[in-house]
């Protein structure tokens, strides 16, 4: 089986952490893959990637001829791609060098039509106390209370998410609607719509294996309060947006609401009572304001959608 890895880049200044995707992509246990590498219209940076890479036959390279986003950029590379499966990487990530082998075990030993792992945090400023883990999805990485082990999921990361490329292609791949190519810069959740339309479609879930891990680098601007809070308000904002494009989407947030309220608060105020410390509850207090911050998102998206 054939694995197609689409990495997305435009930035010449993230060139160097673009590197450290590919280079984790070419470092792959699994021999059958190639790369594919898609330039959101930016020629310096196209013509450093062809330097680099160009004269490898397992790397695709293609430029945009103008900036047209993330996920037109993916439908592309999902088009220029040749693998069974495609799979999609963002390019401030490092991928383990088993990854693309366990999305392989999930399409061969589960007969998964779509598959992703979990994301871990690469601090590169230093991981601050006061965020609670449960609130990690605001850093794009996977959060305390997402599933507990392997098996089927509505999705995960689209920095870690890969689908059967028939599956993908006969669903038209992601909507570029989703992520502001209408108007609407501030909305999210493009592998959320696309793994319900696939569900839909073939009716199958995602299948999650822990154990393909991706490691997301969080820079120190993603770690500031003000930074959260406004990543906070707009996750709760494109909850909405998504209870309006895919039946069901918010089941899965009233799961871990519940969750939140009935076991990990209880649990951090136990933990507070019995063993103080001034990052419990800098973390107890930033899950309340969080919270908040979510759930005003939301009430803001029913007078848009």
């Amino acid at each position: 089986m054939k694995v197609s890895v689409v990495v997305c880049t435009y930035a010449l200044d993230m060139y160097d952490e673009f590197v450290e995707a590919v280079e984790s992509v070419l470092a792959q246990g699994y021999d059958d893959l190639e790369l594919v590498v898609v330039v959101d219209g930016t020629e310096a940076v196209y013509e450093r990637v062809v330097a680099d890479y160009g004269d490898r036959e397992d790397v695709v390279v293609h430029c945009n001829d103008e900036n047209v986003g993330l996920l037109v950029s993916r439908n592309t590379g999902a088009e220029l791609a040749s693998g069974d499966v495609v799979a999609f990487l963002d390019d401030d990530v490092i991928a383990d060098e088993r990854w693309a082998e366990r999305l392989v075990a999930a399409y061969e030993g589960h007969d998964a039509i779509a598959a992703g792992g979990r994301l871990v945090p690469e601090w590169v400023a230093g991981e601050p106390e006061f965020l609670p883990e449960e609130f990690y999805f605001l850093i794009g990485v996977t959060h305390r209370g997402f599933a507990e082990g392997p098996g089927e999921v509505r999705n995960t990361f689209g920095s870690n998410i890969s689908f059967r490329r028939d599956v993908f292609l006969d669903v038209g791949g992601f909507d570029p609607a989703i992520g502001g190519r209408k108007g609407d810069a501030n909305l999210q959740g493009g592998e959320t719509e696309l793994a319900a339309r696939v569900r839909r479609e073939y009716g199958e879930a995602l299948w999650y294996d822990p154990e393909a891990l991706v490691a997301h680098k969080i820079y120190d601007y993603r770690t500031e309060p003000g930074w959260l809070l406004d990543r906070a308000f707009w996750q709760g904002y494109s909850k909405r947006a998504m209870e309006t494009f895919v039946p069901d989407a918010g089941d899965e947030e009233r799961a871990f609401l519940r969750r939140l309220v009935l076991e990990f608060v209880p649990g951090r105020v136990k933990g507070l009572v019995t063993a103080p410390s001034v990052a419990k509850l800098e973390q107890l207090v930033m899950l309340g304001v969080l919270t908040a911050a979510v759930g005003l998102g939301y009430l803001y998206g029913f007078t848009r959608y």
